[in-house]
């Protein structure tokens, strides 16, 4: 009878060993599965990086150069006094961009949740190659 609750107790310690080894391990494949969601396909790539901006890529859906606004994909950025935009590497201003431009940059979320462009630049278009003969 003795030897019984031992092993009953010995059983019983080997299981909650093996359920708190394998709940980390859960935890990190319920994590991946969520960050491996396809993004969709109008909203810009993103990847956070190191000084806080997160960069944008993609055709101008709406320029509003009064309000000093404008959206890439999903995106509806603003433009602030520290903005840099620039257009082949020379200075521009956000009346410089029209609707279908392909662009780039960069943008912080503030802490109300506005998105504020840090950089904006025309994209350089795609080169095509030369057909040859």
């Amino acid at each position: 009878m003795k030897n019984m609750k031992n092993i009953i107790k010995l059983t019983t310690l080997g299981l909650v060993a093996a359920a708190l080894i394998t709940t980390p391990v859960w935890s990190l494949a319920q994590d991946a599965g969520a960050t491996a969601a396809s993004p969709s396909t109008n909203a810009p790539a993103v990847q956070k990086k190191k000084n806080g901006t997160l960069p944008f890529k993609g055709k101008l859906a709406a320029v509003n150069a009064t309000a000093g606004t404008f959206t890439v994909g999903e995106l509806n950025l603003n433009i602030t006094s520290t903005t840099k935009i620039s257009t082949n590497a020379v200075p521009a201003t956000l009346a410089d961009f029209k609707v279908g431009d392909n662009v780039t940059g960069a943008y912080k979320k503030t802490a109300d949740g506005t998105l504020n462009a840090t950089t904006l630049k025309l994209a350089a278009p795609k080169k095509k190659p030369a057909a040859t003969e």
